[in-house]
């Protein structure tokens, strides 16, 4: 049976807890590993941070939008999107080190971590269009997006 969840939140800082929290009870009944729950826990504060700090520049008023789906299988995907801003170039924001926040703040691996924990990523965006980034983290093999 497919399986499908929305929350939408503000961009406050605290929030990014709610969501991490929130999609690791939505996985809960497939009983994924550690490892994977701490992935996709990962992978979603990221994304999550990014909307927060970067999308909106700390601004609390925003609005973050996380929705999951669950297929058949176990096939997790989580797609994070914000009104914020948007990033002008999507290629150099994925190098490791990039940031446009405070360097000294911030580390620039937001997207490589999306990446490395989840088994696919894609970004969409445009500068003043607000961005969504799409994870699929497959609990079993077989689906794509």
């Amino acid at each position: 049976m497919d399986n499908r969840m929305k929350l939408e939140f503000y961009s406050k800082p605290e929030n990014e807890a709610f969501a991490r929290t929130a999609v690791a009870a939505f996985v809960a009944h497939l009983d994924p590993t550690m490892e994977e729950l701490t992935e996709i826990k990962t992978a979603i504060s990221e994304a999550v941070s990014n909307s927060i700090i970067h999308a909106y520049k700390d601004q609390e008023n925003g609005i973050i939008t996380v929705e999951c789906y669950i297929d058949d299988g176990r096939h997790l995907v989580m797609a994070v999107s914000d009104q914020g801003i948007g990033i002008e170039d999507i290629e150099r924001a994925k190098e490791p080190m990039f940031t446009t926040g405070k360097p000294e703040e911030r580390s620039g691996m937001g997207f490589t971590v999306m990446e490395s924990f989840t088994d696919k990523l894609e970004i969409e965006s445009a500068a003043g269009n607000g961005t969504r980034v799409t994870m699929l983290k497959n609990l079993d093999l077989g689906y794509e997006f």
